[in-house]
This record gives structure tokens, sequence and C-alpha cells, in this order.
């Protein structure tokens, strides 16, 4: 098991920005991808954002497409996700995933190790 460390998060009025981290200890992931899931009360778990290093690509949920940007560090081992012009719909447990297997980025299937997650309110 390769801990995957979240910070970040918190609560703010609709149009307020928040930064999560997350760091991977371990073995790098600069040859793998790096995504942030989110789960709010009573919904599945959604893919918000992946970045992968190797290829330098990053995907996005339409729904954040614009206002939200993940990026990593140089390491490649800690991963951001900043979000900006937040919406009550933003509310939610958010989660880091790494540990990539390969297809399609949004299924929460296709990663190994995730973070204890981190709670994000948007009041309205």
């Amino acid at each position: 098991q390769v801990p995957l460390v979240e910070s970040g998060g918190g609560s703010v009025q609709s149009g307020g920005s928040l930064r999560l981290s997350c760091a991977a200890s371990g073995a790098t992931y600069r040859s793998n991808c790096m995504a942030w899931f989110r789960q709010a009360p009573g919904k599945e778990r959604d893919g918000v954002a992946a970045v992968c290093a190797r290829v330098s690509s990053t995907n996005y949920a339409d729904s954040v497409q614009g206002r939200f940007t993940i990026s990593l560090d140089n390491t490649g081992t800690t991963v951001y996700l900043q979000m900006n012009t937040l919406k009550p719909e933003d509310t939610a447990f958010y989660y880091c995933a790494a540990g990539f297997a390969g297809g399609d980025w949004s299924d929460q299937s296709n990663y190994f190790y995730w973070g204890q997650g981190a709670q994000v309110t948007v009041s309205a």
C-alpha cells in the first residue's frame, strides 16, 4: 500500500476557491496517472479530473471544465486540484486516486490507491 495523504478542502461560499493537495509516498507516479474523484451523499463516486505525467495530458469532467485545474508538482508525486468559481453542486467528499491501470480515467475501478478524502462544502 502506498498511502495518499490529502489536505485542503473546507467550506466556502458560492463563487469562491479552494485547493486540494494529495501527496503520494513511496514509488514515483511520473509514469502513471493521478486523479481526483468526488462523491456527494447518496450518489456514486464520479471522476473530476486526471493528469498523466508521462504524456503530459489532463482530463476533466464536463461539469468542472474551465473552473477546476489539476496539476502535478515537479516530482510527479503530489497532485493538486485548484477549484475556482465553486458552486453548491460541487459540494462532496473529494478523493485522490493513483495507481492507474489504464482504460477510462473516470472509472474508479481503474485505480489501485485512494486517499482518505476531504470534504468540500459550497454554500449558496
